[in-house]
């Protein structure tokens, strides 16, 4: 059964999605004035890179944190909602983020199951197929710029690509956390357990 004190993690899930907004618009202007720096170099493009960029990875840091701590909420609600399941353990939830390669496949994997595994109205289609194009333009970006960085730094048309994707992976994690938190909200609601996913 669920626990009486389980309940959606809506205010995380809303102070998740409003973070992750804000950091990919302050990334937009991050990525324009490190190149305005890159192509024209003063003291006055340095400072203005260098503030905004130092902005950006404090933004970067607080997104971050809300989006574990939601992720590690709602892994919480989905194990109890379906005892039986088989989820990643917590610590592998959060930790599986910071070990290199590792994290360009294993959270996608995480977030499949939370999302699966807490609701009946999970829709396999559609709802693994959100997840999908959230985490590919985000791997994407994420290459993208580390190809930008030693190919083209100054390049317009790569920096224009990296930030729609950027733009693109956070309204698509919003949707994801709306998905994932909504379906949980009505599940804990109905307060029955959920039966765990088929095993393919």
């Amino acid at each position: 059964m669920t626990s009486s004190t389980s309940k959606s993690p809506w205010v995380l899930a809303r102070s998740a999605q409003a973070a992750v907004a804000t950091a990919a618009v302050v990334d937009v202007f991050r990525a324009a004035a490190v190149r305005d720096h890159y192509l024209h170099r003063t003291d006055a493009s340095l400072h203005r890179s260098g503030l905004i960029s130092m902005i950006f990875v404090y933004l970067m840091t607080v997104t971050i944190a809300l989006f574990l701590v939601w992720l590690a909420r709602s892994r919480r609600n989905a194990q109890e909602l379906s005892p039986e399941a088989s989820l990643p353990s917590p610590g592998w939830t959060i930790g599986s983020w910071f070990i290199p390669l590792v994290n360009l496949v294993v959270p996608r994997g995480i977030v499949l199951a939370v999302g699966r595994t807490g609701s009946v109205s999970w829709e396999e289609r559609r709802d693994t197929a959100l997840v999908n194009l959230w985490w590919s333009a985000w791997v994407a970006h994420a290459l993208l710029i580390v190809i930008t960085n030693q190919v083209a730094p100054g390049s317009m048309a790569l920096l224009v690509a990296a930030e729609a994707l950027m733009i693109a992976a956070a309204a698509l994690l919003g949707l994801v956390i709306q998905r994932i938190t909504a379906m949980q909200n009505s599940a804990l609601g109905a307060a029955v357990p959920v039966a765990p996913p088929a095993q393919v």
